[in-house]
Formats: structure tokens, C-alpha cells, sequence
């Protein structure tokens, strides 16, 4: 989550401005093992990651035999499908489809290498979230599969009922007499903003506003009384030892196994480390009197800007990636809510820990996909970390503020600057 999505976006920019000026390449050929794709024969090529393999290639199957049109699922890391698919796709090498995640939006469409989607009525039919997610200035990018959010995972054997406030919390932490009250992880130095970011929107400080539509602004929200309250808070709760950038990922999920504390602050991924423990998934505690709102991170599908396909890819995406059937495969083979509301309603039947996050998801927000939110992780985390290792918390959280609003404006004019070079060299 901590990426430099502006300097990206710039190198991206230049890329698919190069990439025009040179040509095409004239390379009718589609070779799966290499992901590329020109679409010149009719074929799909979709970019799969080991996971979602199995159940996107029985959809693809599926609509080999009803369409007669092949598809290629080609296995990719998933680490590399992001820097792949924005240097490919200009240069018409790139598939037709790719897996990823909602946040890759605004780096995307800087770029210009994914296009909009036409749901027609289907959006309808999935989590409301999953959809703003992967809306951008009233279009939708990306086809949802799967939704992912943190949660206060409560042990029920050490506190019979879910805290509602953040006192709350401590206070059963602390009669249940154990070592931890709470478990809130962090990353040392660098902090961890996506974990605390719940206790923030507590406070009335959200990272950027939002438009009607669940889309960012890039208003920069967090700054201001609201914010400042939030910082005072970070100071006190590191002051008084319940917050420590000495709690990182694996100590607070060893301790949570543990015994060690009946309550843990994450996401889903943490669940199989908690086996024999009986289990409840809370809203997070508010600490600011507002509503404790965690991220919401979506997996989807993308639609490249230069399929010779559009049509079939689309029809593709949205009438054999949008089942039932193919949706809660996705489902079964990652572990995550079903982003498709009736494949989320029969999960959450028979999984009480997937109803947990997913209840608690419902009233979550989007992961920011603008590229200005590449100005904002470079701060954010090692001020909060700094304020809960003592910092004074208002002149510290102030100069955030400062440091990512100048950041954001320096790497618009650089993205500027690249873009009319790229141009004039064109």
C-alpha cells in the first residue's frame, strides 16, 4: 500500500507517450507464456495470479463453448502484474484483461491503459462498496470479485461482549488480566496508517473527501481541529503504553494466539493463525465518538484500453465473471467476502467469521486509488509513528499536513513537466 503512485504514474506517462510516438509493432501473434496479446485473431488473453487461476479458467471454458472464442489464462506474479501490465499495454503487447486490486485505479487511468466497463444493470448486483471502489469521475474500471477490511477480532473466551468505544476496549482488556489490553499493529518507524486509519475516521478526519458517488476528491480531509484531536489521541495512547511501534505484525498475531490479549485489530488473512480460539469479528471501537471507519480493499478484473476485443472481453467480464458459480469460486480459492451480493449472502450463511468482516465492511470506505494518495503514505506512518513514540502531537500532525499538501503539488507539476516533454518529443 506504501507506493509511490505519482512517480509511477509520471514514468508511466512517458512510457505510453514513447510507445506512440514509435509505432506499432505489427505483431499479430498471441504467445501465452509471455502474457502478450494483440487480439488480431479473435483470442482473450487474461492475466491470472496463482490463486484466482483455477476459477477464472472454468469461466473461461464456459465461454469457449457457448462463444467459440478462446482464452488464454496466463499465470502471472502477482507482484508483477502492476508494473507489467502499465509497461505493456501501451505498446499493444499487453492482455486483454488483468487481475488487481481497486487501488491500481488512479495509476491506471493517469496512464490510460484501462478502460471503463459497461455493468448496465449487473452493478446493481454487487456490494455497493466494491463498486465505488473502482469508480472513477462517474465510470466504472474494474469488475469486483472479492472485498477485504480489517475488523476488531475478539477472543470470546477473554471478553463475552464487543467493546463499542476504544475506553471500552481497555477496560475489558484490562479485567481479563491480560498482557496486551488491545492489539494494534505497527511497522516501527514507519508506522501503520492503514491499521489506525479506523481510529482516525473516529475522529472526523478522513484522508481525502468523497464525492456523492463514494469517489475521492483530492481534498486533503485529515488536517485541521478534527485531526489534531486524532494526533492528541496517538500521544496518549503511546504515553500510556497502549499503542507501541514495537507491536509489529507477527508479535501481535503470536500474542493473540497466545492468550495474550482478547482482542486484535486486522483482516481476514489473520484467521488460520487463530485456530482452536472461538471467535467473534466486532466493528473497531470508536476513539473520536465517530463511527470507527477501517479501508475496504477490492480485487476485480480490468479491461485493457488496447483490446482489439473490447466487446468479447467485456462480455467476458461481466456475463461469466460475474456468476454465481464463478464468483464464489473466486471466493473458495482466496478466502475473501464475495464481492457479488448473492455469493456474499450464501458465505456469510456459512461462515460466521466472513459475515463478521463483511457486516463490519458494509460501513467501511474504499482505499483511496487517487494518484495523490502516493503524497500521503509518505508521511503519514512515520508521523503517527513518531507522535506514539512522543512527538508533540499537534506541530507534528500540522507538518504532515504541510509536507504531503507540498509533495502533492511538486509531483503534479513533475507529471505536467514529463507529459509536455513526452509530447514535444512525439
Amino acid at each position: 500500500m506504501r507506493r509511490s503512485i505519482l512517480l509511477a504514474a509520471a514514468l508511466g506517462t512517458t512510457l505510453a507517450l514513447t510507445a506512440c510516438s514509435g509505432g506499432g509493432s505489427g505483431d499479430d501473434e498471441t504467445t501465452a507464456g509471455s502474457g502478450e496479446s494483440t487480439g488480431s485473431t479473435g483470442a482473450l488473453t487474461v492475466w491470472v495470479d496463482e490463486t484466482r487461476q483455477a476459477a477464472v479458467t472454468d469461466a473461461a471454458k464456459a465461454f469457449e463453448a457457448e462463444n467459440g472464442t478462446k482464452v488464454d489464462v496466463v499465470l502471472k506474479n502477482f507482484d508483477d502484474i502492476r508494473a507489467d501490465f502499465l509497461a505493456q499495454v501501451p505498446t499493444g503487447k499487453g492482455p486483454d484483461i488483468t487481475v488487481g486490486a481497486h487501488d491500481w485505479l488512479g495509476e491506471f487511468t493517469t496512464n490510460g491503459v484501462v478502460a471503463p466497463l459497461e455493468l448496465g444493470d449487473k452493478a446493481s448486483e454487487f456490494e455497493k462498496v466494491s463498486i465505488e471502489a473502482f469508480t472513477q469521475d462517474g465510470q466504472v474500471y474494474g469488475l469486483p470479485y472479492a472485498i477485504e477490511n480489517i475488523a476488531l477480532i475478539r477472543n470470546t473466551a477473554l471478553a463475552p461482549a464487543a467493546p463499542a468505544t476504544w475506553d471500552e476496549a481497555i477496560a475489558a482488556g484490562q479485567a481479563a488480566g491480560t498482557k496486551f489490553p488491545i492489539l494494534v499493529q505497527s511497522d516501527g518507524a514507519k508506522g501503520d496508517p492503514y491499521t489506525h486509519y479506523p481510529f482516525q475516521t473516529s475522529f472526523g478526519a478522513p484522508v481525502f473527501s468523497q464525492n456523492a458517488d463514494g469517489s475521492y476528491t483530492s481534498e486533503l480531509a485529515m488536517g485541521g481541529p478534527e485531526g489534531q484531536a486524532f494526533a492528541t489521541w496517538l500521544g496518549a495512547q503511546g504515553a500510556a503504553g497502549n499503542l507501541s511501534q514495537d507491536t509489529t505484525y507477527d508479535i501481535a498475531v503470536e500474542a493473540f494466539k497466545n492468550g495474550e490479549s482478547p482482542f486484535i485489530v486486522g483482516g481476514p488473512w489473520m484467521i488460520e493463525s487463530f485456530e482452536g480460539l472461538n471467535l467473534s469479528i466486532d466493528p473497531v471501537p470508536s476513539a473520536g465518538g465517530q463511527p470507527a471507519q477501517p479501508f475496504v480493499g477490492v480485487q476485480g478484473f480490468y479491461l485493457s484500453n488496447q483490446s482489439k476485443n473490447a466487446l468479447v472481453a467485456n462480455d467476458f467480464l461481466v456475463n461469466f465473471l460475474s456468476t454465481e458459480e464463478a464468483q464464489t469460486a473466486l471466493y473458495k480459492a482466496g478466502n475473501r467476502s464475495p464481492a457479488l451480493t448473492v455469493s456474499a449472502d450464501k458465505a456469510a450463511a456459512e461462515d460466521p467469521i466472513i459475515a463478521g468482516f463483511r457486516a463490519v465492511g458494509a460501513d467501511a470506505v474504499p482505499m483511496p486509488s487517487i494518484p495523490e494518495m502516493a503524497s500521503v503514505w509518505s508521511f503519514w506512518g512515520v508521523t503517527e509513528a513518531a507522535i506514539v513514540n512522543g512527538a508533540d502531537p499537534i506541530p507534528t500532525w500540522d507538518k504532515m499536513i504541510a509536507d504531503i499538501q507540498a509533495a502533492a503539488r511538486s509531483a503534479w507539476v513533475e507529471v505536467r513537466r514529463v507529459s509536455v516533454t513526452s509530447l514535444t518529443l512525439a
